[in-house]
């Protein structure tokens, strides 16, 4: 394991949302990132969604706009995961699908040095079992941010069956690093954030679902009832509808049926109907 002065470079596996995110995050804090996925139609939308949020923190006086070049200057984006050779720390942000992950985890342990920490943004699925495809489990850690991540200044730390003591305090001082606070959850089924929120979002669009009240209603109703800044509905859209689902199905098929996905919920995600990202969830997006 490379310790936290030690890390020059950060790699990021996957240009979506969340990995764009990372990328941001890690390159305001001085780090070099390479940023990878396996089209270049899909590196260079992960990397105009970083250059969007830093021209955002220009326009709110955050940083100037030299700053914002210095940052953007530090982030290459790749096809090719050999490009991550050199990185001292490598966080995965793929489609949550554990064998994908686990093939990307495969393909890391041959091409970066032993000693390299790699870490998983899995938001449900086991550490462990992704760990597994690797020869160094002990050097795998999950460390899942929250979205947005440029925002949210959480980071679960999940420790996998044989991640190392050290690598788990590691995650905590490089989460800290990033400007972030942290929370530490074992390797179970949607950790801590997931198997409590998604059973909150689920039943918030039952409640919908069944006319107990109007949308608008309930989300209102538990962000002034439980001081939350947003309600399941609207949460629900700003995740990603087809999110919900998948996290939710993770969350069935390991703890039972006190987790089944609302209907409507699968009913919005077959539609195509996914939240903000596509204009229409709950709610309409302009």
């Amino acid at each position: 394991m490379r310790e936290l002065d030690a890390i020059d470079t950060v790699g990021v596996v996957g240009a979506g949302t969340m990995g764009s995110g990372i990328a941001q995050v890690a390159t305001q804090s001085g780090y070099e990132v390479v940023l990878r996925d396996v089209e270049d139609a899909l590196v260079e939308g992960g990397i105009e969604d970083l250059t969007d949020g830093l021209d955002r923190l220009v326009e709110k006086g955050t940083v100037s706009e030299d700053e914002a070049e210095t940052m953007r200057g530090r982030v290459t984006g790749t096809t090719d995961l050999a490009d991550l050779a050199d990185a001292d720390l490598v966080i995965e942000a793929v489609v949550e699908d554990v064998d994908v992950k686990r093939d990307v985890f495969a393909d890391l342990d041959d091409v970066t040095d032993d000693d390299v920490t790699l870490a998983t943004n899995t938001s449900t699925l086991s550490i462990t079992t992704i760990a597994a495809a690797t020869d160094r489990p002990a050097n795998v850690v999950g460390l899942h941010f929250m979205n947005p991540v440029p925002v949210m200044t959480g980071v679960e730390v999940v420790v996998g069956e044989k991640t190392d003591p050290a690598v788990v305090e590691f995650a905590h001082e490089f989460a800290a690093a990033l400007g972030k606070e942290t929370w530490e959850a074992d390797d179970k089924p949607g950790f801590v954030t997931n198997r409590i929120l998604m059973p909150w979002i689920n039943e918030g669009i039952r409640a919908y679902d069944e006319g107990v009240a109007a949308k608008a209603d309930i989300d209102r109703g538990m962000e002034l009832g439980t001081n939350v800044p947003m309600g399941p509905l609207e949460l629900a859209d700003h995740i990603g509808l087809d999110v919900c689902l998948h996290a939710t199905e993770t969350l069935h098929e390991e703890l039972g049926d006190r987790y089944k996905p609302a209907y409507l919920l699968a009913r919005k995600v077959e539609a195509g109907d996914l939240g903000k990202k596509t204009g229409r969830g709950f709610y309409e997006y302009d």
